[in-house]
């Protein structure tokens, strides 16, 4: 079954979240004026809970992870982590893009080893304790299906194929939190699907909080505990909608009158401003 609810009836949980968003806002300033973006969010995510957030364009879904991941803090309200205000960047988020942003001169097993190059306290275990970076970066590509492609250059690999090895680079420091930015929308609707069920494994092994911003209805539906619905701008939470299909998920699932339902729901209530 789907149970679906308006934010307003959202049942608390007795759970410490490990983000907070408190009358959170966001508006810039143009030919003078301020516009507002974001009028006031506030909602909490559980540790290793999956959300997605959908809505129209330029309603400021990426601007949640940008405020989520410190590299620009909420300027109106608070966004928290264990109860503390993010006002710097979070060395404990992984970030995957549409675009994977693979280094061309490095190869597979070397672009996902970068952030243990950069990110404490893995760059002084670079020096002392290498080999076993080395062996936590070959499981990850072992479990995405990359193992035989460790060497090779991002383009010797098909879009599909470099946006799993970005996964892997965004979960080789052990991120408490992967914020992921469309990372499926450039892809063809069949790779998708496939980037759908390998994300879904991911997560439930390594079981870090998950946020995704997408358009796709069917993709938030697939991987999420909870999908908000965002309102145009000045955009607020519209809806909350509380996914509770069985996990892992599988492609037949999708045909189900469950999932559909989900999917129209959130369709319905996108459309309804």
């Amino acid at each position: 079954m789907v149970k679906s609810q308006s934010t307003e009836q959202s049942t608390p949980t007795s759970t410490v979240p490990i983000l907070e968003f408190d009358r959170v806002g966001l508006e810039y300033i143009v030919d003078g004026k301020p516009r507002r973006i974001i009028e006031e969010i506030s909602l909490t995510i559980q540790p290793g809970e999956f959300v997605s957030f959908v809505g129209p364009s330029g309603c400021g879904k990426t601007s949640i992870l940008r405020m989520v991941s410190g590299l620009a803090p909420a300027p109106i309200g608070e966004v928290r982590y264990h109860g503390t205000k993010i006002v710097k960047p979070l060395k404990t988020v992984g970030i995957a893009f549409q675009s994977p942003v693979l280094l061309p001169w490095r190869n597979i097993i070397d672009n996902v080893m970068l952030p243990l190059e950069v990110v404490q306290p893995y760059k002084r275990e670079m020096k002392t304790n290498k080999a076993k970076l080395v062996q936590t970066a070959e499981e990850l590509l072992i479990a995405v299906g990359l193992k035989d492609f460790q060497r090779q250059f991002p383009w010797q690999l098909s879009g599909g194929m470099r946006q799993r090895a970005s996964l892997c680079r965004a979960l080789i420091h052990q991120p408490e939190i992967l914020l992921l930015d469309e990372p499926f929308g450039a892809l063809d609707p069949f790779t998708r699907e496939e980037m759908w069920a390998m994300l879904q494994e991911l997560w439930l092994r390594v079981k870090c909080t998950c946020i995704l911003i997408t358009h796709d209805l069917r993709e938030a539906a697939f991987l999420s505990d909870k999908v908000y619905v965002m309102a145009p701008r000045p955009s607020s939470i519209l809806y909350e909608s509380q996914v509770s299909l069985p996990q892992p998920m599988t492609t037949e699932m999708m045909l189900s009158d469950e999932f559909n339902h989900l999917v129209a729901d959130l369709r319905r209530h996108i459309h309804r401003n």
